[in-house]
């Protein structure tokens, strides 16, 4: 059977496209503005947005948002019926309960088959629906340690900057919105098209859940060498070897220092970041094309194809011809 290449192929849609945005008094309005950039937005091949995007109102009425904005949205708890994502983009205070009303109704629309997305504060309406409870989630780190004690049941996971279980995913706060976004697309549509979403809102494209929700990187007091010039030449050359105290030299540091400002940098170790990378563009080897698994270990760096099939299980929890079947099966049905 022949398979069409991404570049001429319709983008893979999601079983529901609703996505159903939560609004509430006090909005916070960053959280809210990242999942309508991220989903709402016209994508530029598809010529039309990945999601339709609806916004439900937790109030009744016109209610404000943080920065003096006062909001009329497009319905009410209804609009959870059939949504298939629903987004909680933050809350108002980690300290204020939500109303028995939209807990039970993010009970039932997850009953129904909705999957749940948080982002910051918004964990912690999902822990009162129950719906955490004996799972993994993340919270903005200074507020998890408040989200463990209030919901001892909830695995929480205080560095990480999203953690995806299934239908409940939650994310820190900020711009791990963002990346929770681009995850998620990355799920639906593939490395692609969340490549592309991720360049239209001037990110980078893939960051790992597990990386560190804190990178310590304080002004300078004087302009520092960058490393942007090195990680532009590993990501082009993903077979060198990965070898510290030759990385240190060619960025004029001492081994010591160039650890230290690597981990500043990107949140996280040489040899992490590389295999995020190469993991990527095993991903996108495998979306766009029919090479051999032994073929797309040795381009993307990992020297074997028992070696990449260990860093998909590790990593994404599936194997490599799972993930390629997964894609192709939805690419055939859009």
């Amino acid at each position: 059977m022949h398979i069409a290449s991404p570049l001429n192929a319709r983008p893979l849609p999601p079983n529901n496209r609703r996505l159903v945005l939560l609004a509430y008094e006090c909005l916070c309005t960053f959280e809210f503005g990242i999942a309508v950039e991220a989903f709402g937005r016209v994508d530029e091949v598809l010529g039309t947005p990945l999601y339709d995007l609806r916004v439900a109102s937790v109030e009744e009425g016109v209610f404000g948002a943080q920065g003096g904005v006062r909001l009329v949205v497009d319905g009410g708890f209804e609009l959870l019926k059939d949504a298939g994502t629903i987004v909680i983009p933050g809350w108002r205070s980690v300290h204020e309960s939500a109303s028995p009303r939209l807990i039970a109704a993010l009970q039932q629309a997850h009953r129904n088959g909705s999957r749940i997305m948080s982002i910051c504060a918004g964990s912690f309406v999902l822990a009162e629906t129950g719906l955490l409870d004996g799972k993994r989630a993340t919270a903005h780190w200074n507020s998890t340690d408040i989200l463990a004690q209030r919901f001892p049941q909830v695995q929480v996971e205080h560095g990480m900057i999203y953690v995806d279980e299934g239908s409940i995913i939650t994310s820190a706060g900020g711009a791990a919105g963002v990346d929770l976004c681009l995850h998620l697309i990355r799920r639906d549509y593939g490395i692609e098209v969340a490549n592309r979403t991720a360049r239209r809102m001037v990110t980078p494209p893939l960051r790992e859940g597990n990386q560190a929700q804190l990178i310590q990187q304080p002004v300078p007091q004087h302009q520092a060498q960058s490393l942007a010039p090195l990680l532009d030449d590993l990501r082009t050359h993903l077979n060198t070897p990965l070898l510290i105290d030759q990385l240190a030299r060619r960025a004029g540091m001492s081994r010591r220092t160039f650890l230290r400002r690597f981990q500043d940098a990107t949140g996280t170790s040489p040899g992490e970041w590389m295999l995020s990378v190469r993991i990527e563009k095993a991903c996108t080897l495998l979306e766009s094309g029919t090479q051999s698994i032994d073929l797309i270990a040795e381009q993307a760096g990992f020297g074997s194809a028992e070696t990449l099939r260990h860093h998909f299980r590790q990593r994404l929890n599936t194997s490599p011809t799972k993930w390629r079947k997964a894609f192709n099966q939805r690419r055939l049905l859009a």
